[in-house]
């Protein structure tokens, strides 16, 4: 799929899981007049909605940010798949809570902390993402996101995102190569975003399966 499409609407009967193979892709809401607000990011590996089948119609629409590939999964195999294998129920039903965990931090960041603060939030929780899954070159990361969707990630305005990055900038916290993004001192990116990485639960027991499972 083209950047820039929807992968599925608001109103669309869903009727399979979606699985990030390749490229970003965002769960945004729309008003009528146009404005939006991104609600989640996909990167490689992630599922775009577990178990929104049972829904009857999307309440909410799943865009491509860049070029997109994705594994359909439909409802009969999916539950299947699930059924059959123990492990992979319990790795989708942790992925399912940690998901609702970043929810949750996302509305603390439009809720609570200042521009300067959500930005520097939202790149430290992309990289350590992509950290995760192989996905990042020492201290730096893909970042096909442009300054409007930074904005409607954050709730902020592209002029005042534009304002932030610069000032980040400045002081030395990011480096922004075209669709790269380095952090030459996370520690330091963490504490201007008042990050805690608890919610990403990524030193969970059983994170990996163990060589005889």
């Amino acid at each position: 799929m083209g950047a820039r499409r929807d992968l599925i609407r608001e109103g669309d009967e869903p009727k399979s899981v979606f699985l990030v193979l390749d490229g970003w892709a965002c769960r945004y809401k729309q008003l009528p007049d146009g404005r939006r607000q991104i609600v989640g990011l996909f990167i490689p590996g992630d599922i775009c909605d577990l178990n929104v089948y049972i829904l009857k119609e999307m309440d909410h629409s799943i865009g491509a940010i860049t070029n997109l590939k994705v594994a359909e999964i439909g409802r009969d195999d999916f539950e299947q798949l699930m059924q059959a294998n123990p492990r992979v129920m319990q790795a989708l039903f942790w992925d399912e809570l940690v998901t609702v965990s970043v929810q949750r931090e996302w509305t603390l960041n439009v809720g609570q902390r200042t521009a300067y603060e959500r930005i520097s939030h939202l790149f430290v929780e992309l990289f350590l993402r992509l950290k995760a899954v192989g996905l990042a070159d020492g201290n730096s990361c893909d970042l096909p996101l442009t300054q409007v969707d930074i904005a409607d990630a954050s709730g902020l305005t592209a002029v005042h995102v534009n304002r932030t990055l610069q000032e980040l900038r400045k002081e030395g916290l990011i480096e922004l190569q075209g669709r790269k993004l380095v952090i030459p001192d996370l520690t330091a990116l963490k504490n201007a975003a008042l990050f805690n990485d608890n919610y990403l639960h990524l030193n969970r027991e059983g994170a990996h399966l163990d060589a005889n499972d």
